[in-house]
């Protein structure tokens, strides 16, 4: 079994950052860290990161963000202890997998018969691409609705029920 940490960082979750997903979104740091506290040592914890190069092509969608090396590239506090002892996995796209390691860390972690649980932000863009790909390799999946979250809460209420309906992913309650 293991567990995905989305992008719980600075640059997403302190206020004063382009892509701040708002005081909404810091309700899923305590259940994130509590989730994480339950699991140590019984599940691999993956750390996926937004770690972008100066001119990366993304900023024509979003602002300049994350930049590698950037307080806004770096794990929030909270969860710091955590990713210290994870598997961290620097991304540059939306997906978890695009140009990464983590199939060949899943791979040597987790079974397919095994739950992946994911949680972080963007519920409506890293968090349900990556769960996307989760399902295109036959994972099962689990995403704990009060551990993810979005800058839109429209955007996150229909990532949620999409991963429910089509992408088969089991969301629970906690």
């Amino acid at each position: 079994m293991a567990i995905i940490v989305t992008d719980m960082l600075r640059g997403f979750l302190e206020p004063g950052y382009p892509l701040y997903c708002g005081e909404s979104s810091r309700r899923i740091i305590e259940p994130v860290k509590m989730l994480l506290q339950e699991k140590e040592g019984k599940e691999a914890i993956i750390f996926i990161r937004d770690e972008h190069n100066e001119n990366d092509p993304e900023f024509r969608v979003f602002p300049s963000h994350c930049i590698k090396g950037s307080d806004q590239s770096k794990v929030i506090n909270e969860l710091h202890y955590y990713w210290q002892r994870g598997i961290d996995v620097p991304k540059t796209r939306y997906s978890g997998f695009y140009d990464t390691d983590l199939n060949k860390i899943l791979l040597q972690n987790v079974s397919k018969d095994e739950d992946v649980t994911v949680v972080g932000v963007c519920t409506d863009i890293c968090v349900l691409y990556t769960c996307a790909d989760l399902r295109n390799r036959d994972y099962n999946v689990i995403v704990p609705r009060n551990c993810v979250a979005s800058f839109d809460e429209k955007a996150h209420e229909w990532a949620l029920l999409h991963m429910r309906k089509i992408l088969a992913v089991k969301i629970t309650e906690s």
